[in-house]
């Protein structure tokens, strides 16, 4: 098994096996660079980590720990170049982090998807997909 080695600004020096990178052939919205890990932290929040820039590390988290009835709908245009069994693709969000858990938010709208080594943001057809959604409503609403 073969690594390659980053000094993330954020992390210090991180090994990546070269199965867990993961390469974004149509980019990343807003982002550069194509290559990419998640860095799995304690809890349900990891990092997309960019291979690229290592000062480029975005918070995600498996939407489901979050959002029990959350579903991915995907035009047939965009679930083309993902040839994986749906049950065998990992489903990530990006995740709006602030000062209070209040003001932590879920992009439910653009999805990551990931198998096979391949990542491809798609944007997510579902109605009930907000670009903001709280990760913590109950925390929301008393604040």
């Amino acid at each position: 098994m073969s690594t390659l080695t980053i000094d993330s600004s954020r992390f210090g020096a991180l090994e990546v096996a070269s199965e867990d990178v993961i390469e974004f052939p149509n980019g990343l919205i807003g982002l550069g660079g194509r290559r990419y890990a998640i860095v799995h932290a304690e809890g349900a929040f990891s990092w997309l980590h960019s291979l690229d820039d290592p000062s480029l590390a975005l918070p995600v988290t498996n939407p489901w720990e979050f959002f029990a009835d959350y579903s991915v709908e995907v035009s047939d245009e965009d679930s083309a170049p993902i040839s994986a069994d749906p049950a065998d693709v990992a489903v990530w969000v990006t995740v709006r982090a602030g000062a209070e858990l209040s003001d932590f938010y879920a992009n439910l709208r653009a999805p990551i998807l990931v198998a096979d080594g391949q990542g491809h943001q798609i944007i997510n057809e579902s109605a009930d997909a907000p670009v903001r959604a709280p990760l913590f409503p109950a925390v929301a609403a008393a604040a």
